[in-house]
């Protein structure tokens, strides 16, 4: 059953996809289309980390000033063609998913990446460190071993940094992430943007840098076309203009700022088509 209330579904994407994420939103809320008063937020890989930012209190104008600014305080990485195609191997796992994924999370076990406290530290610097929100925030990852997926929210008893580092822990990239003695890697390898966790409001905007997936069922316009009757719904992603500023390597630091401006400037044309969801 619906509940009368509204969620704002944030997607993974990189480090490209936080710029985007943040410069959409800063612009939608010059034309008067502010998604941050939802009553839930879903966030994703780099959406778990868009979300920490814009619930942090810190002003639009900030957020979007540090995506223009130097990047030093990121490492630059890019997912490899090998990477790649052990991503689709685990989507195409027969039978349970969570097979695929607990594949993939060994595989990522093993692989050689720069150390888990190095990786935490560039996400420490990124949100803050002001705790978990009051307004409800629900950030996917993926437990390894296991491949089942873990939902992390302000009662899991952990700081909201190692949920966004777990949730932003790219397999075969990025280290998986220790919390209560199990390793965790990005929520993306369930869905790139877990719109699902939305199930019960009555308006969703989904903002998805990446809308691919190896399943369809992982799609967000599949994941909202699920949620029911009734729900209004709206799934934006990058237009043309914001894909070339983005270019091919999402996590290449070096675009954050033009993927941060082209969203910015996508607001204006999707404005009107969020208000009529949103109010």
């Amino acid at each position: 059953m619906s509940v009368d209330g509204k969620a704002l579904v944030l997607g993974g994407g990189g480090v490209t996809g936080v710029a985007w994420e943040i410069g959409l939103l800063h612009g939608l809320a010059e034309n008067g289309v502010d998604l941050t008063d939802a009553d839930l937020f879903v966030g994703t890989s780099a959406g778990s980390s868009v979300a920490a930012q814009v619930l942090s209190g810190v002003p639009f104008n900030d957020l979007f000033a540090a995506q223009l600014a130097d990047a030093g305080g990121e490492i630059a990485a890019r997912i490899g063609l090998g990477s790649l195609l052990k991503f689709v191997v685990a989507g195409l796992w027969p039978g349970d998913p969570a097979r695929g994924r607990a594949w993939l999370g060994r595989q990522a076990l093993r692989a050689r990446t720069v150390p888990e406290a190095e990786r935490r530290a560039v996400i420490a610097r990124r949100i803050g460190d002001g705790g978990w929100p009051a307004t409800r925030l629900r950030i996917a990852a993926v437990e390894a071993e296991t491949g089942e997926v873990r939902v992390f929210d302000a009662s899991s008893g952990i700081p909201l940094v190692d949920a966004v580092a777990a949730s932003c822990a790219v397999p075969l990239t990025w280290p998986p992430v220790t919390i209560g003695g199990k390793r965790y890697i990005d929520g993306g390898a369930r869905s790139v943007a877990n719109a699902d966790l939305a199930a019960g409001y009555r308006q969703v905007v989904v903002l998805a840098p990446v809308t691919q997936s190896v399943r369809p069922s992982g799609r967000p316009q599949a994941q909202v076309a699920a949620l029911g009757p009734g729900v209004r719904t709206a799934v934006v992603s990058p237009d043309r203009a914001a894909r070339a500023a983005i270019g091919r390597n999402v996590l290449d630091p070096a675009r954050r700022r033009p993927a941060a401006e082209a969203g910015r400037a996508q607001a204006a044309a999707e404005a009107e088509r969020l208000r009529t969801v949103w109010q």
